[in-house]
């Protein structure tokens, strides 16, 4: 199945079809195998004590590609941040992505999930191309996450 992200603009605004690839456990192995090394959007989460999935971090990628983020991001010998670390080392770590070759597409789609997701955190900002964006996802799993 091919994951990315389709768009269609219609009287000043936007519409995006992001196609996410299957969720997957982070497994330095896997990654190195399975991800592309292209530029992207990813989502990782955490597993908790009840079995819900919890996020932990959101974020796009240009140089290096999807593959090198999400080793860097998922290995705890390789973060500073000691909460982060701590995840890392005593969770199971998923995560899921979708390439993206457009830097300005990828700002408007980071921007809505942070603003969807986090509106009192979100400190990024839009490509300024549009007067609404609108998101549509196509997931093959049924993701369910506790914020």
């Amino acid at each position: 199945m091919e994951y990315g992200i389709s768009t269609l603009e219609k009287d000043g605004n936007v519409y995006y079809y992001v196609n996410w690839s299957p969720l997957a456990i982070a497994d330095r192995w896997d990654i190195n195998a399975k991800v592309p090394s292209v530029a992207g959007i990813y989502e990782i989460y955490w597993m908790d004590d009840q079995k819900h999935l919890r996020m932990l971090g959101l974020g796009q990628t240009h140089y290096g590609g999807l593959r090198s983020e999400l080793r860097r991001l998922t290995d705890p010998e390789l973060i500073t941040d000691p909460e982060a670390k701590k995840i890392l080392e005593e969770k199971e770590i998923w995560f899921r992505y979708v390439p993206c070759h457009s830097a300005k597409i990828m700002l408007d789609i980071v921007w809505f999930f942070m603003q969807t997701y986090f509106p009192e955190k979100t400190m990024t900002i839009h490509s300024g191309r549009y007067k609404k964006i609108f998101i549509a996802e196509s997931e093959p799993d049924k993701l369910i996450w506790v914020p």
